[in-house]
């Protein structure tokens, strides 16, 4: 299985090759080759800054001669006129890194900001807000990091380190109960230490999930938030819960104080806007 660093690696050199190609002849045409400079990462929105070390990684992997002077961090709260760093290093490096590192850090500020929103609108319940996999493709190991930049949590990274039964698993085994005994069957077949999760459509099937046993959370699917409460006093502490499905930024709230311990928003990967992040060169006199 690869590392998030070799996935990482992985998603710069497909980046590289798509943007970059044989060449970037715009400034390979109107820049000197040994001519150095600065430019700086400028902030032109309010929000929350995130994918700071990734953009970092990315001028140096292009060209390790760059050097970077951070001043302000991941998960700064920023506004327009900051100033996140400043990369100095060949003038052809810097505007050939540009547009790759700052797709980079607007996606990722983007979802850190959409993320504080949600999580704020919690405050004052136990609730912590989690993301899905519904990511970018290739992206999912920076979009999680911006989520945590957000104050959010991360849900399962793939399908590989948690079991989540949902509906149609459900459906194929042949009921809760069933599908429950296969999961706990084949981590013990395969020495695999992962935590059950179990979507719910109905009260029913919360009940049915308490008396049977074998999962470790249990999660709401498209409950209202009145009958995500009942829910949560049925389980009354012994597992943990999730609410998922039609959650906004305006009803977030009703679930919190319904009692869960966590609402999954997929909206904060899949639905956002970058946040307005500019490179620009630094002209001297």
């Amino acid at each position: 299985m690869k590392s998030a660093q070799e996935l990482f690696e992985m998603l710069l050199d497909l980046s590289f090759a798509e943007d970059i190609g044989d060449g970037d002849h715009t400034t390979l045409s109107t820049i000197p080759a040994d001519v150095q400079g600065e430019a700086r990462l400028l902030v032109k929105e309010e929000g929350i800054l995130s994918g700071v070390k990734r953009g970092i990684a990315v001028l140096k992997k292009l060209d390790p001669s760059i050097e970077v002077e951070v001043l302000v961090g991941d998960g700064a709260h920023v506004r327009p006129g900051d100033v996140a760093f400043i990369a100095r290093g060949p003038q052809r490096s810097l505007l050939t890194a540009e547009r790759t590192m700052l797709n980079i850090m607007q996606r990722m500020s983007g979802i850190a900001t959409v993320t504080a929103r949600y999580q704020k609108e919690l405050e004052g319940t136990k609730a912590r807000v989690l993301d899905t996999r519904k990511t970018t493709p290739g992206m999912r190991i920076l979009e999680k990091e911006a989520v945590a930049c957000g104050g959010g949590a991360n849900h399962r990274m793939g399908l590989y380190d948690m079991i989540l039964i949902k509906d149609n698993h459900i459906d194929f085994a042949g009921g809760i109960e069933k599908a429950i005994d296969r999961a706990r069957a084949y981590c013990k077949e395969c020495d695999k230490d992962l935590k059950i999760e179990v979507e719910t459509r109905s009260l029913d099937d919360v009940r049915r999930v308490l008396e049977h046993g074998g999962a470790d959370r249990v999660m709401f699917d498209n409950f209202t938030p009145e009958l995500t409460r009942r829910a949560v006093d049925l389980v009354a502490g012994r597992l943990e819960t999730e609410s998922s499905g039609g959650i906004t930024l305006d009803n977030i709230r009703h679930y919190g104080l319904a009692g869960v311990d966590f609402v999954s928003v997929g909206a904060i990967t899949h639905s956002v806007k970058g946040l307005d992040l500019s490179f620009k060169a630094i002209k001297k006199d």
